[in-house]
């Protein structure tokens, strides 16, 4: 290894990176041996010399020792001027001496090393060098040397988006970091909004030619070495860098009055900071108490804590609120003015940042909020408990309640001496009691989730709750065992009427579908239809072709149900049981199903007859479609084809105007002639309309289509022929000749890319560029509002015209009129009031005194006015 030590200082800045056996990471050794070069080369062209290969250059000494002389100021003893090796290692060996007499220590580099150009030494040598003489002397705040070097780099770049220096590498990778250096001191060179941190080759790229162009300093980095390498070697940037802080350490004096008058005129907003650290300190005492989570016990404790909080939304919050208002006005206010005067943005102290107060803010509006949410959730248990306790005891009384003599009820055994309609009628019933005690099934349910959830939620009175829901569930069980053994007691006895039972239950559930299907096809046999096209109708006819084809089947259905119900009063004479029996599963009767079965039997050929009207009615609307169509879809294309003969008409550039005048002349007469056949088309729609006909599928153009087009073709004609009569008229008011018309609309119609009849902004700019015209921004705004004064963003034909035939007139210049003023003040660069006075007529002097602006240059005395600034303003976007 090999270092440099002096005055307590470490020159080893990368001892890691440094392989033990010599050997230097070859992306390093690149970035250095290029950066150590450009800044040798930078000191050794004030001597009239450089060098091309560090290693080499530097082996007789002689570079090595005017180096030395240049970057000191100091002379050297004489080198030695032989070409033996012994001369040069002497050279050398003077070099290093006078590195030591510098305080510098300097360890395993000898001038044999040197001589015979061993890379790793040479470039050690130039690094202990640099380190000496352009980095050790840098001192800020109290810190000096590499310290320093980054706190004078943190601090410039400080109040700059997206820059954050920790270090002489990564930090510097994408390039904003440079920029924001160059743009610190001297903004006119660059524009750092425009700047993305996704492109770091562009970014590197413009603060090194910038560097280079404008502030002397070399270009000592390859951006694409940086960009590709994941670690940047530290000594290259590290003596780049430097090379900035020589060349704008000393600018910063010079600004120093006129910044500390700034400071006195914006020293009150910037007193209000102290402010922050009281609003900071309010809201590092009030987060914890909202996130305090604790619950209470009662109710009344938690509205308490509400009432709280209540109070501190009313009272205690809202100065808060106004005074970080404030303080943010206070900032941006101050931001502001010093972005204005194009100074560095205020950086409060650390801790102490809008961006803190914002932080803070967010975080105690978080706390509040989440404060709040809780104080409603525990209201909301506490709520949720008390009515779950109601909740409980309500549906607990009510079952019981229920349960309430149903064990003496299912314990009877009146079935033993029951006759068979009363059997009947006992098995309904205890059917029924079978239904209610399944639905209460899911009270019971409710009580025991009920219970659970007061157990879970730690209810106080959980005890009297686990009682009653345990009494509740016993006789629930009991409930179910007495129902079960009475059911088995029924059935035993109800097997007479067995065979009755399922005969009934086989007819309701035949005769409910079946009787279901009747109603539902008597709705569609007397269903209103409201169709458009023969293909619906046809659906409908085939629909109700099927459904004809249902009714055999449904036949068959009717005549299976009646025999059911036969059976059913057979059985009935035979045990002796009435005729007037009542099916208990269903409420349809054989009367009724045999009525709707006839009904349905007369509605089918009515429909039959309905849907054959309705047939003619659609195939008399398809003709009249097609009758419009026909003529729609010839109208349509001549209406087209027309606009484009207009259009092709308007463009021509081969004949003269009068020419395009007649050919749109016979084109108008062509579209007179044409009206009887759009008048034709309006009768025909006039027929479809009346017969309620809303769609064709024969013809994409409808009437309004037609209409549409008709006008918009008159319009056309009509504003094309007045376009051409204007052109005529100007080319005769305006003596322009037909060659010159024509090179116009060459032109126009050239940079016209949407031949729409009109440019646009960026085509009329192309234009005129081509032309030859110098356009700035300014200049080119002027000319949008001659062609474009209602800022439509177009230029018609005709504004084109006007602004070339006005351009062709003799115009002054902001120049002509700076000359003349140069002549009334004598070649001065300014011009006083008397001369003005004296020179000009008294409303022109007077006129020129009032608007013309204070000359600022250096070596005017008082009262002297700047006439350039006043013509170029006259002549461009200004007020005067």
């Amino acid at each position: 290894y090999f270092f440099g030590e002096g005055e307590g200082y470490d020159y080893m800045m990368q001892e890691d990176e440094w392989d033990r056996d010599m050997l230097l990471d070859p992306a390093w050794e690149q970035q250095q041996r290029k950066t150590f070069t450009a800044w040798c080369n930078s000191h050794l062209r004030k001597a009239g010399t450089q060098i091309e290969n560090i290693e080499e250059d530097f082996r007789n000494g002689l570079k090595l020792m005017l180096l030395l002389e240049v970057i000191s100021g100091e002379r050297l003893p004489k080198p030695d001027r032989g070409k033996m090796r012994f001369h040069k290692i002497a050279n050398v060996n003077k070099a290093l001496d006078f590195i030591t007499s510098k305080g510098v220590k300097l360890v395993s580099i000898g001038a044999e090393e040197i001589v015979d150009g061993n890379v790793k030494m040479t470039l050690g040598m130039i690094w202990t060098i640099i380190l000496r003489f352009a980095i050790q002397d840098i001192s800020v705040e109290e810190t000096s040397a590499k310290e320093g070097l980054l706190l004078w780099c943190q601090r410039k770049t400080a109040p700059y988006r997206n820059v954050n220096v920790q270090n002489f590498h990564v930090s510097w990778k994408d390039g904003l970091a440079f920029c924001a250096l160059i743009h610190r001191h001297r903004p006119d060179l660059l524009d750092y909004s425009k700047l993305n941190k996704d492109d770091p080759l562009g970014n590197l790229n413009l603060a090194f030619d910038i560097a280079e162009k404008h502030l002397d300093i070399p270009k000592m980095l390859d951006a694409e070495d940086i960009i590709n390498t994941p670690k940047p070697d530290e000594r290259a940037i590290m003596t780049y860098v430097s090379c900035f802080y020589h060349a704008f350490a000393g600018a910063d004096w010079t600004h120093l009055l006129k910044n500390l008058l700034f400071i006195m005129d914006y020293l009150p907003l910037s007193l209000s900071f102290p402010r922050v650290s009281q609003l900071l300190e309010w809201i590092r005492r009030t987060t914890p108490w909202l996130e305090n989570r604790t619950p209470e016990k009662t109710m009344s404790e938690m509205q308490r804590k509400l009432e709280d909080f209540r109070d501190y939304r009313r009272q205690h919050k809202p100065p808060k609120v106004q005074e970080k208002c404030q303080l943010e006005i206070n900032f941006n206010t101050l931001q502001t003015k010093l972005r204005i005067s194009n100074r560095p943005a205020f950086m409060p102290s650390e801790g102490k940042m809008v961006s803190d107060i914002a932080s803070a803010w967010q975080g105690l509006e978080q706390a509040e909020k989440g404060y709040e949410e809780w104080l409603l959730t525990e209201i909301r248990r506490l709520e949720r408990l008390d009515h779950l306790a109601e909740k409980f005891r309500q549906k607990a009384t009510n079952h019981e309640n229920w349960a309430s003599g149903k064990e003496l009820l299912l314990s009877q055994k009146d079935y033993e001496t029951a006759t068979l309609t009363e059997i009947r009628a006992l098995l309904r019933k205890h059917e029924a009691f079978e239904s209610d005690l399944a639905a209460h099934q899911d009270r019971v349910e409710q009580i025991a989730a009920i219970a659970q959830e007061l157990n879970e939620l730690d209810y106080h009175d959980v005890a009297s709750v686990n009682k009653r829901c345990q009494s509740i569930c016993d006789l629930w069980d009991k409930l179910g065992t007495l129902t079960q053994k009475r059911r088995e007691a029924l059935e035993r006895t109800d097997k007479l009427l067995e065979t009755i039972d399922q005969l009934f239950l086989e007819f309701a559930k035949r005769s409910a579908p079946f009787n279901n299907w009747m109603e539902g096809a008597m709705e569609d046999l007397q269903d209103m239809f409201i169709v458009h096209t023969i293909e619906e109708v046809q659906s409908l006819l085939a629909a109700h072709e099927q459904f004809k084809a249902t009714l055999p089947e449904a036949d068959a259905e009717r005549q299976a149900i009646m025999g059911i119900n036969n059976e059913v009063l057979k059985i009935s004479q035979s045990y002796g049981i009435k005729a007037s029996i009542i099916n208990p599963y269903s409420t349809i009767t054989i009367e009724e199903l045999l009525n709707k079965w006839e009904k349905v039997k007369q509605l089918v050929p009515q429909r039959d007859g309905s849907l054959q009207e309705e047939m003619a009615r659609q195939h008399t609307h398809e003709r009249l479609r097609r009758q419009f169509a026909a003529q729609a879809n010839l109208i349509g294309p001549w209406i087209q084809t027309r606009m484009e003969e207009i259009g092709r008409c308007s463009l021509e550039i081969g004949g003269t105007l009068e020419d395009q005048m007649t050919q749109l002349k016979q084109c108008e007469h062509v579209i007179v002639a044409y009206k009887p056949n759009i008048d034709k088309l309006e009768g025909d729609h006039q027929l479809i309309q009346e017969s309620l006909v809303f769609d064709n599928k024969h013809t994409n153009y409808t009437m309004e289509h037609i209409r549409v087009g008709w006008e918009l073709l008159l319009t056309t004609i009509a504003r094309t022929i007045n376009e051409i009569e204007t052109q005529i008229l100007t080319r005769d008011a305006k003596g322009i000749s037909q060659q010159q018309m024509s090179e116009f609309r060459s032109s126009f119609n050239h940079f016209d890319r949407k031949k729409n009849g009109a440019m646009e902004t960026d085509d009329f700019r192309a234009c005129l560029i081509s032309m030859g015209y110098d356009l700035g921004e300014v200049e080119f705004a002027r000319i949008m509002l001659l062609v474009d004064p209602s800022a439509t963003g177009r230029v018609s034909f005709q504004s084109f015209v006007d602004f070339m035939t006005r351009e062709t007139a003799d115009t002054d210049t902001a120049e002509q009129v700076v000359a003349s003023f140069r002549i009334l003040a004598a070649d001065k660069p300014y011009i006083l009031v008397e001369e003005l006075r004296r020179e000009l007529p008294p409303e022109q002097a007077e006129y020129c005194i009032k608007r013309m602006p204070p000359y600022a240059g250096p070596g005017a005395p008082p009262g002297a006015l700047d006439y350039t600034a006043f013509s170029t303003a006259l002549y461009g976007e200004s007020d005067l």
